[in-house]
């Protein structure tokens, strides 16, 4: 089975700590915005603010199978359950204040980009409606064609003017040396964090993606600050103990990997079942799009770009033939024998045109792959059994 990590103790103590600060942002005299996973959060921990993340919270819920009860309280209210169920989540949540942290603080501003989902944007409008507090959208244009200057320009102007907001709000100028310092630790943060994936690449894998799942926790939360730096130093410690060590028990004849996020009330049985059948995922798109700067520019105007061109380089906003060729140097670079591609019936910007990439990424690879429906925080719309069965029959199939 898969190993338990004595760093997740210190990662529920860091997140612990995380949400608390949150909670007690303005009795210290801090500012709290509701941010969407794909924002630039540098500018805000330069102006002192604490980000929330409602999409982390609802992974959250997810995770600690708290979801369902929060779902039915948001389709109570009157919202569909077509909605993409990390929305429900955070709304049933919020209608309630429920879920692991009873809830999340008011936020002082509202920011979404287009970067990872562009329906977030009617979710977190809805919510600044609802709040009365201002809203910002980052409208981060889809890699069609790839990434150009007029496209970082672009982001980079909207950049500006997020900054200036978010200046307003807080009621203090914005320091131009304190977010360059912020930069330089998200850099940081973001360079551990690709150590920790890289470590999977070993044979045996000391680390499954589908445990880097919760420990990437940090690098969106906390992205821009010296914590995930210091978790992440002490994960890869424990990690190379483990590897070196020759302390993995598990076989590993086949490893996979894996499409589109998680699915969070069911992650430790998903490990478990593929670890008793010798398979691991040993890499994931999802986990791998917090990569952020890789050097920090002399000039301002060019960390602004840098940072731009980063925010603009996830995964899912690259068109169909780059994500071939990144899925295909994945397969590569950890010797993935085949892939499980979760069509999540909440994350259609990640999930549209699956089968054409399956096919276009089989024809490239030789490897294959299972596109298995799920959800990611919504149990109803799961099958263990129907799950489990077409798992199984996937690795008979191509790996026994």
């Amino acid at each position: 089975m898969p190993v338990k990590l004595q760093a997740q103790d210190e990662l529920k103590s860091l997140m612990a700590a995380y949400y608390l600060e949150a909670k007690n942002a303005s009795y210290n005299g801090k500012k709290v915005a509701w941010v969407s996973s794909g924002a630039p959060v540098e500018f805000l921990y330069a102006l002192d603010y604490v980000p929330i993340y409602p999409e982390n919270y609802a992974a959250m819920c997810g995770a600690s199978k708290q979801s369902p009860a929060l779902i039915a309280e948001a389709e109570a209210a009157g919202y569909l359950p077509d909605l993409c169920s990390y929305a429900r989540c955070d709304i049933g949540a919020d209608i309630v204040q429920g879920g692991p942290v009873m809830g999340l603080p008011d936020p002082d501003l509202i920011v979404a980009g287009t970067n990872i989902c562009t329906t977030i944007i009617k979710w977190f409008q809805q919510v600044a409606y609802r709040k009365k507090k201002p809203f910002v959208a980052i409208e981060m244009p889809y890699l069609t064609t790839g990434l150009g200057k007029s496209e970082a320009d672009f982001v980079v102007a909207q950049f500006r003017r997020f900054r200036d907001v978010a200046a307003e709000v807080a009621g203090v100028p914005f320091d131009e040396d304190r977010f360059v310092e912020v930069v330089k630790l998200s850099a940081e943060g973001s360079r551990l964090w690709g150590e920790v994936l890289d470590i999977a690449r070993r044979s045996p894998a000391p680390l499954s993606a589908l445990d880097a799942f919760i420990h990437i926790a940090p690098i969106v939360t906390l992205r821009g600050t010296e914590k995930p730096i210091e978790y992440y130093k002490t994960l890869l410690s424990e990690l190379e103990t483990l590897s070196r060590g020759g302390l993995i028990a598990d076989a590993q004849h086949t490893r996979l990997l894996w499409d589109n996020l998680p699915i969070w009330f069911r992650l430790r049985r998903m490990s478990e079942f593929l670890a008793f059948r010798g398979a691991i995922v040993v890499a994931s798109t999802y986990t791998n799009s917090w990569a952020a700067i890789k050097e920090i520019p002399r000039k301002l105007d060019d960390i602004y770009e840098a940072l731009a061109r980063a925010y603009l380089e996830p995964y899912i906003n690259r068109n169909f033939p780059d994500r071939v060729k990144i899925l295909s140097q994945m397969a590569s670079d950890f010797s993935a024998h085949g892939m499980i591609m979760h069509s999540n019936r909440s994350c259609k910007p990640y999930s549209i045109g699956q089968y054409m990439l399956k096919g276009m990424f089989t024809k490239e690879t030789g490897k294959p792959v299972l596109i298995l429906d799920a959800d990611m925080t919504d149990p109803r719309a799961y099958s263990d059994e129907q799950a489990e069965g077409r798992i199984e029959a996937f690795l008979e199939q191509w790996f026994q």
